[in-house]
């Protein structure tokens, strides 16, 4: 038996969602270890099951969002002062020694690429493929300047050239991380890209998305990783599901925003559908939705295939990952590269539509919404991409390897 320590950003709640999947998937001789510094989607952890270690320092609420822009590439600006992230890797790296795990699993939580390494521990990261330096390195457009023609995509090119020098070649991670590598006997880490490179990087994508690309060394391909949170369909869900009109699923996970939300919302309101909503985080006490959008917390999306005719997601691979799963044709509105790239896959395998975020108030938005709706084709290719997912378990393919892992350890032992 080991405990294995899960290293989780638990103000994202696809990070955690996801953990949660890997460790229920351990053979349960092991003992899953959560640690965290926020406290947003701890009590998902607590349902599960697994023991969680309070940390701190943590984050307000600014630098949280601060954190999130520069891990999704949007910003250079971060909350990772010196003093923040040597407290930080000190606690990791004290729990690493108390638990005596033989691995660490995170996400982007990115002290743990120093407390992992300084502890001689390695470094598990399931990690959605856009974004990590296989990706960037060899991509030619990432939608930073949308549109489909000559000009647009020429612009695209361009800027992502200064994008993937920028985050693979320019010495930009904050400089807090080389002063406490160092301190802490480990290489520092002077890139953006480095910062969120692991020891064993498991893509967490279906087969086709990584088609025209070279995996290399480092990185493997273990496939979809999804919640599958641990609460029951609400009664409005099967009400609805039960009328004569349209159910509509509209998720935004947890990088979307208040005016965002109440957008979607509205223009949902102007069509002869009804909505589900689990968008009330995001919601001021005083706002109000259109009578046909029903505003509820976070659903078990992973029982609603059958009960939904189709999903406006924010883009995230986990709420894009579950509607595959569950066949619910969907419209995308990708609120950065990593999310605009898994649109885009679903988008060319006719399962979904994908949209700017800023023509969510417009007609072509509303006009997506109808297309997903009414044409065939959709949910035909919305059921062919469910049966692929059928045949895929992301979560118990890296259960195996960090048990090959532990395995080695205990043998070397």
């Amino acid at each position: 038996m080991a405990n294995v320590l899960f290293c989780a950003v638990t103000f994202n709640l696809a990070e955690t969602t996801r953990m949660i999947q890997v460790a229920r998937a351990l053979d349960p001789s092991h003992h899953p270890v959560f640690m965290g510094y926020e406290s947003d989607y701890v009590s998902l952890i607590a349902d599960a099951g697994f023991e969680y270690r309070a940390c701190a320092p943590s984050w307000s609420e600014a630098e949280r969002q601060q954190a999130i822009a520069f891990d999704q590439g949007r910003a250079m600006r971060t909350p990772f002062t010196k003093e923040l992230v040597a407290a930080r890797v000190d606690v990791e790296r004290e729990l690493i020694r108390e638990l005596r795990s033989p691995v660490v699993v995170t996400g982007s939580n990115l002290t743990s690429y120093l407390s992992a390494r300084a502890e001689g521990v390695p470094l598990f990261y399931p990690v959605p493929f856009a974004l990590t330096l296989a990706q960037v390195e060899q991509t030619r457009h990432m939608d930073f300047v949308r549109g489909r023609g000559r000009a647009a995509r020429a612009a695209d090119r361009l800027a992502t050239s200064i994008f993937r020098w920028v985050y693979t070649r320019a010495p930009l991670a904050p400089r807090a991380f080389t002063t406490v590598a160092k301190a802490n006997g480990v290489a520092p880490l002077r890139t953006v890209a480095s910062l969120l490179t692991a020891d064993r990087n498991l893509l967490t994508e279906m087969e086709w998305e990584l088609d025209g690309f070279r995996i290399p060394v480092g990185f493997e391909r273990v496939g979809p990783i999804f919640a599958h949170v641990d609460v029951p369909i609400p009664p409005i869900v099967d009400q609805l599901a039960a009328a004569s009109d349209p159910l509509i699923y509209l998720a935004l996970g947890s990088s979307a925003n208040r005016g965002l939300a109440l957008e979607a919302a509205r223009a949902l309101g102007t069509l002869p559908v009804n909505v589900v909503a689990p968008i009330r985080h995001y919601l001021d006490p005083g706002d109000s939705v259109p009578d046909n959008v029903h505003v509820t917390d976070l659903l078990p999306a992973h029982k609603l295939g059958g009960l939904v005719d189709a999903a406006v997601l924010h883009g995230g691979q986990g709420t894009v990952q579950t509607a595959c799963a569950t066949g619910v044709p969907f419209v995308g509105m990708g609120l950065q590269p990593e999310q605009t790239w898994h649109v885009r896959a679903c988008e060319r395998r006719g399962n979904a539509i994908a949209v700017s975020p800023k023509q969510v108030s417009k007609p072509p938005f509303v006009d997506a919404v109808q297309r997903v709706l009414s044409e065939p084709g959709f949910r035909t290719a919305a059921a062919e991409v469910r049966e692929a997912y059928a045949r895929e378990d992301g979560a118990a393919a890296v259960a195996r390897l960090i048990e090959t892992e532990i395995g080695r350890t205990s043998a070397a032992d």
